[in-house]
């Protein structure tokens, strides 16, 4: 019998880690390949990860709620054939390093006899510490008290690999000396002498947070934010007090557009088997203005703009649970309307299905949101951070307008819609943000009633 080492697979460019939601298989269960053995949730979207082999699920390392860095063995599968694989960390060779000077080594004496002295962190029922964590503040000589101080920025407050890097960056390498207890003065008096009480000014108290009670009657029901809505809440908030909104807004005739649309959809769907939507023709109206207007195309970081040479469009989606997602078109400028018509359907059925990747989410430099799916008119939609503009799609209506013929104006029966632009007034004008959404509205009404798909 072999052993296999199932890790935590790489999940997007900026995942670093998951939290484990549940275990699909417990211990003595047979595993398939590609069969999922547990879920994990990032702050990004929630996934399963599969077995890569055929066996007996003989241990699990980890439990519910615990943080596993990518690339950290998660379980371990008992395979058919083969000898008992363990897997150790490599042996390196001694180097010889030059002697230090006696100073140096001493110090580094002492700062090893004070790691070693450092009784190992615990999770408390208040705070936990993933085993990663505890590792560093092991190794590094953090004590109890000094690894409850560091803030978290992990779910439910819990510090992550970089808070503690963090940390100990400014912290320094030798660990922080403890106060030792404040011995009270001993004041002696002597006969005939007067003796004065001096009292040592004290220090205002620092100001703390205090969380609001709910208030409900007994008849309010208190529902718990689900670990979606809590990150949507945070990612909202952190990126209204990042950005200075401005909202453009422009209406479009989609006339055109829908009586085309209305003449191939059906043979579309006979020939390719696929549905063809609105989504796909004003992505492709957003891409070619990201084009035209490449500083729409940027992020911001510090005092610095990067300009984005992929074009990478975000789609608004919904979710099984009502929340909304965003996956990314990729290189969305390399795409006819065909193609952008597959990748759309691909990416918004699997956000129906919850079965969207981490990277089907990471990446997007613009991001497009229908808000007309829900009936809006308009909207003022969020920047999606670190991007500098969204666009909000308005519903279609019909409504009368007026129109000029070659014998003068007249009223006619029009397909409507608002399109509503915000960007980050920080690095966008009015003047910028203005021309990106009217030439989208210039390509719309520009439509080919005649071409083909």
């Amino acid at each position: 019998m072999a052993k296999f080492e199932l890790k935590l697979p790489k999940m997007g460019e900026s995942v670093a880690e998951a939290t484990i939601t549940s275990w699909l298989k417990d211990i003595g269960d047979t595993i398939e390949a590609d069969e999922a053995v547990l879920e994990i949730a990032t702050d990004k979207v929630d996934s399963e990860v599969p077995s890569e082999v055929d066996g007996v699920l003989v241990e699990k390392l980890f439990n519910v709620d615990d943080v596993v860095q990518v690339g950290q063995t998660i379980a371990v599968i008992e395979t058919e054939g083969g000898d008992t694989v363990e897997v150790k960390a490599p042996a390196t060779e001694p180097v010889a390093e030059p002697e230090a000077p006696k100073a140096v080594a001493e110090v580094a004496q002492t700062v090893v006899a004070a790691k070693a002295n450092v009784e190992p962190v615990i999770s408390s029922g208040e705070r936990f510490y993933s085993p990663l964590v505890k590792n560093i503040a092991k190794q590094e000589g953090i004590s109890q008290n000094e690894l409850d101080a560091i803030p978290g920025t992990g779910k439910d407050n819990r510090v992550t690999k970089n808070d503690i890097k963090n940390y100990l960056a400014s912290r320094g390498s030798t660990p922080a000396p403890v106060a030792a207890p404040k011995a009270e003065p001993v004041v002696e008096q002597k006969v005939n002498t007067p003796v004065t009480a001096t009292k040592t000014p004290e220090k205002p108290a620092e100001k703390k947070s205090v969380e609001q009670p709910v208030l409900a009657s007994g008849d309010d029901e208190i529902i718990e934010m689900s670990r979606m809505g809590k990150l949507i809440s945070k990612y909202m908030v952190e990126s209204v007090h990042t950005s200075a909104h401005v909202q453009s807004f422009i209406e479009a005739d989609v006339t055109t557009i829908w009586n085309w649309r209305k003449k191939v959809k059906n043979d579309f769907m006979e020939r390719e088997g696929e549905n063809l939507t609105f989504t796909p023709i004003f992505m492709e109206a957003v891409t070619k203005a990201l084009k035209e207007f490449p500083m729409m195309n940027i992020s911001v970081q510090g005092d610095a703009i990067i300009k984005k040479k992929a074009i990478n469009v975000g789609m608004a989606a919904a979710l099984p649970d009502g929340n909304l997602i965003v996956p990314v078109i990729k290189n969305a400028d390399q795409l006819n309307l065909f193609g952008m018509v597959k990748r759309v359907n691909d990416l918004a059925n699997r956000a129906r299905l919850g079965q969207l990747s981490p990277d089907d989410i990471q990446g997007g430099t613009y991001t497009v949101t229908n808000v007309g799916t829900f009936g809006s008119i308009m909207g003022t939609p969020i920047i999606n951070q670190p991007q500098v503009g969204i666009l909000a799609l308005g519903a279609i209506r019909k409504m009368p307008a007026v129109i000029e013929g070659p014998e003068g104006d007249y009223i006619g029966i029009r397909y409507k819609m608002f399109l509503s632009h915000s960007y980050d007034h920080r690095v966008v004008n009015g003047a910028l943000g203005g021309q990106f959404v009217k030439y989208v509205k210039d390509y719309l009404e520009s439509w080919d009633f005649n071409r083909e798909i």
